[in-house]
């Protein structure tokens, strides 16, 4: 992990560029809607580009380049943990099954000794 401080200073340009992504964002939408009645290329390349503009007002705001920042040590750290083998991972696995059939049956036999003592012995409704 990184030592950085975190300080959030969002200057007005920055607010600016998310509002326009997010205003071609809808406009790209709201196109694909709009062009209903034309081929299907013209509508998906409308809703592309409007994607494509939002992207990339996105990725020159500091919360872009944070964000890409954030992504790029994640997929370092990702690249540091050690995974179980698949042997391991099948021996987990087995321990968990085990756990599980375990207290099903714990919980069962319970249930069943509660439904025993209230039923029968303290309420004396036999079945």
């Amino acid at each position: 992990m990184s030592n950085h401080s975190v300080q959030t200073v969002s200057t007005s340009n920055d607010k600016y560029k998310v509002i326009l992504a997010v205003a071609a964002l809808v406009s790209g939408i709201a196109a694909f809607y709009i062009l209903a009645g034309q081929s299907t290329w013209v509508r998906v390349a409308a809703l592309v580009v409007g994607l494509g503009v939002a992207v990339g007002l996105v990725a020159v705001s500091d919360m872009g380049r944070n964000f890409v920042e954030f992504a790029k040590e994640a997929v370092r750290e990702t690249k540091k943990v050690v995974w179980p083998t698949r042997k391991e991972a099948g021996q987990i696995t087995a321990v968990v099954f085990g756990f599980v059939l375990i207290m099903a049956i714990f919980l069962w036999g319970t249930d069943k000794f509660l439904e025993f003592l209230l039923y029968d012995v303290v309420l004396g409704w036999k079945k």
